[in-house]
């Protein structure tokens, strides 16, 4: 009820009045049944933009901090992001990671959209990042195709730390909706690290297409930690943060996703259980 008072009433008529957001793609969204829709990630103002243009609903994974927040601003912050479609999950792996991967099950064996962001936070500057495999074991548990959703400027709306989202020339906002990616071939394969690497690459390799981001071969989390840890050096040492955030930025990383990241890479003919055992780096959820 609240998800369409704030789409249909509330904030979705507001939103197109002040940004006039256009979408691209949006007929390879099923009218019915399940799909997982992988969206980049560059901003908070993402949860609006792309249900605004989805008749149908939208359920997303977000991270259960959201959901805890204690006091009167607790409660409104729960309550809107429920409100929106949101469901909790805990990041911090293990059993969490499966706990959030089952959820997401459910929304899928109910018929239902659900929408996942693989980079598992947001972008700290813009680029796209590394994406986390529970995007394709989902896919592979599920035998449900992935659509990938390109999100277009909303950084520019909303970038970290920014509290009031930004007015942008009318138009400039927009969504470019892929077609769908079906995993078929690899069937039964849905616990195999290699083949969940390469799935995983494959989906960011056409959301870099459809953004048009530069892609960075690390996770968006470790980025986070150093330009924090970045910052903190800088103020130790009395240099200006920007000069510490540079340092340790991948400069002239000019890697795709597809083939997969270097460090793990394999094609599918590669993915053979039979021709070896790789170390486990991330069974992440989202």
């Amino acid at each position: 009820m609240l998800y369409w008072l704030l789409r249909r009433i509330l904030l979705g008529p507001l939103i197109r009045v002040l940004y006039k957001p256009w979408v691209k793609g949006l007929e390879n969204i099923p009218t019915k049944g399940p799909a997982i829709l992988a969206s980049n990630h560059l901003s908070f103002s993402d949860h609006f933009f792309l249900p605004l243009h989805v008749d149908r609903k939208i359920t997303f994974l977000a991270k259960a901090e959201y959901f805890n927040g204690r006091g009167i601003k607790g409660w409104l912050t729960a309550s809107f992001f429920r409100g929106v479609g949101q469901i909790p999950i805990e990041r911090s792996g293990g059993r969490a990671s499966e706990a959030a991967l089952r959820t997401g099950m459910k929304v899928l064996d109910k018929g239902e959209l659900l929408g996942i962001y693989p980079e598992g936070t947001r972008s700290p500057d813009g680029r796209l990042y590394r994406g986390r495999t529970g995007v394709a074991r989902m896919a592979l548990e599920s035998g449900i195709p992935v659509i990938p959703v390109a999100m277009i400027s909303t950084f520019e709306v909303q970038p970290p730390g920014r509290l009031i989202p930004r007015l942008l020339p009318k138009g400039q906002v927009g969504v470019v909706i892929g077609e769908p990616l079906d995993f078929s071939r690899y069937e039964g394969m849905s616990t195999d690290r290699f083949v969940l690497r390469s799935v995983t690459d494959e989906i960011m390799y056409q959301l870099m297409v459809l953004s048009n981001q530069e892609y960075v071969d690390i996770y968006a989390a470790t980025m986070k930690e150093r330009l924090a840890s970045a910052r903190r050096s800088g103020a130790e040492t009395g240099l200006p943060s920007g000069h510490a955030e540079l340092s340790v930025t991948p400069g002239g990383h000019a890697a795709t996703p597809s083939p997969a990241g270097e460090s793990d890479a394999v094609s599918p003919a590669e993915a053979d259980p039979d021709k070896g055992k790789k170390k486990a780096e991330d069974g992440d959820a989202a």
